[in-house]
């Protein structure tokens, strides 16, 4: 179990609890253990084992090739990689002594210095692999928290990820060795055991995760206060697997411009952008992508990310048709919207990379998958195609929305304001007192408006 993890240099409000000290007792770590450690241009030589139980060839080689992808971007190179089926763990080292040891042979021929096991080891199965094998370790969730923290951007990404990351170490300190104990204490002079390194190092590790939840706290109430800042609005979501071409959907619907890599995990921060050119009383927002088996602490990590989709009028479920394996990650979606009691939300799916496939799937089929909600079918890349997804998404999220006309004197400019920030202007007649407007809106915005307009008048 090796991480890339190094202190944050933008966490300028947070400063180390430890100084510093936390990487070098890692490192000490990874010395007294005696195994191989990162190399010094960060890149390990991988060897992959996909562990499971496949009902056909192609969802074992679908499982195979996300693992060797997530791998690869977390900048490691893969030298070897086989598939194991077991249904059962075994409870000390999860595939079996003899097993590791034979797996163990063929990585050594491969010249491998990382043994990378897609599963959620506890950590008694890491470290007894790692006896057993004489690798180090790292499983599926080491493999995610690593592209999560690559990939993450702002302040605030970044230290939702490290927090998941030392959340993750914190139980697997131990066997670092005794050569750090104290030499001498207490009012007899006698000599004691004192604080061994991983004790010292579980206290530093402690209060760097505590420096790291206060500071995530503040910012998580700056961004409770600039949702509700767009309680007015309409709120669409594109939600979806990982790499299912989201951002790239962002950025044909509102220009925004982000970097939309062929990658996992690309996309971790929220984005939020108007979908609406005129009252912007439509904002879509781009969120971080799903993936099967998603840790379930990086789902803590990002909560105030999640609460965007759960305060949304309605989730744009993105899918890539082009990938064999759509239909498990249409399935993964709907079970992660599940777990973040998001699944009773309105929903509309879009069927993306149509330009990659031959033969798109039936109407049938898709309407079948969808549930009953409404669909489209295109590519990312034709823009005309994106132009009625924009025109159908505006609608569907409007369809709460409710008209009517109000009459406001000229000199109410605080409720003309209001009624152009927040609603849809349909039509707007000039009368010798003031302005008779039709408008469209959500509910609440047309309540306040109404209660605006009479007590001015009053």
């Amino acid at each position: 179990m090796k991480f890339h993890s190094k202190p944050i240099e933008e966490h300028t409000e947070v400063p180390l609890a430890d100084d510093g000290r936390r990487e070098q007792l890692i490192e000490h770590w990874a010395r007294v253990d005696g195994r191989p450690n990162i190399r010094a241009d960060g890149q390990n030589a991988c060897y992959v084992v996909s562990v499971g139980v496949w009902d056909d060839p192609a969802q074992q080689q679908a499982q195979l090739a996300e693992i060797l992808g997530l791998v690869r971007a977390q900048g490691d190179r893969v030298v070897g990689y086989e598939t194991y089926q077991r249904s059962r763990p075994d409870p000390r080292t999860y595939l079996g002594t003899g097993t590791a040891e034979a797996i163990a042979a063929r990585a050594t021929a491969a010249g491998a210095d990382l043994l990378v096991i897609d599963a959620e080891l506890s950590p008694s199965q890491t470290r007894n692999l790692e006896d057993a094998t004489g690798f180090s370790v790292s499983d599926r969730e080491a493999v995610i928290l690593n592209v999560f923290l690559i990939h993450a951007k702002t302040r605030k990404a970044r230290i939702q990820v490290e927090i998941a990351q030392l959340e993750y170490l914190r139980p697997r300190i131990r066997g670092i060795g005794l050569d750090m104990d104290q030499q001498a204490g207490g009012l007899t002079k006698a000599r004691g055991p004192g604080e061994t390194a991983s004790e010292l190092l579980a206290r530093q590790l402690d209060g760097r995760l505590a420096e790291l939840r206060k500071q995530n706290a503040k910012l998580e109430r700056a961004e409770q206060t600039q949702r509700k800042g767009r309680e007015s609005c309409e709120r669409v979501a594109l939600v979806g697997y990982t790499n299912a071409g989201k951002t790239s959907l962002m950025n044909g619907l509102t220009a925004a411009g982000l970097s939309a890599r062929d990658m996992p995990f690309e996309t971790l921060d929220t984005t939020s952008r108007s979908l609406t050119r005129h009252g912007g009383d439509v904002v879509i927002s781009d969120t971080v992508g799903f993936i099967r088996r998603l840790p379930a602490r990086l789902l803590a990590s990002f909560e105030t990310t999640l609460a965007e989709l759960r305060e949304a009028s309605l989730l744009a479920i993105v899918v890539d048709l082009s990938d064999p394996e759509w239909c498990m990650h249409l399935d993964t979606t709907h079970a992660v919207l599940a777990r973040i009691e998001a699944d009773q939300i309105p929903r509309y799916y879009v069927y993306n990379k149509l330009d990659r496939i031959e033969q798109a799937p039936s109407t049938e089929q898709l309407q079948a998958r969808s549930g009953g909600h409404e669909f489209a079918v295109l590519s990312s890349t034709d823009v005309d195609a994106v132009a009625r997804l924009e025109t159908a998404l505006i609608d569907a999220a409007r369809h709460r929305h409710q008209r009517t006309r109000v009459f406001v004197p000229y000199a109410a400019a605080d409720v003309i304001t209001s009624i152009y920030a927040g609603c849809r202007v349909i039509t707007t007649n000039a009368t010798e007192r003031g302005l008779a407007f039709t408008i469209e809106g959500t509910p609440q915005v047309i309540a306040g408006i109404r209660r605006a307009a009479k007590a001015v008048q009053r």
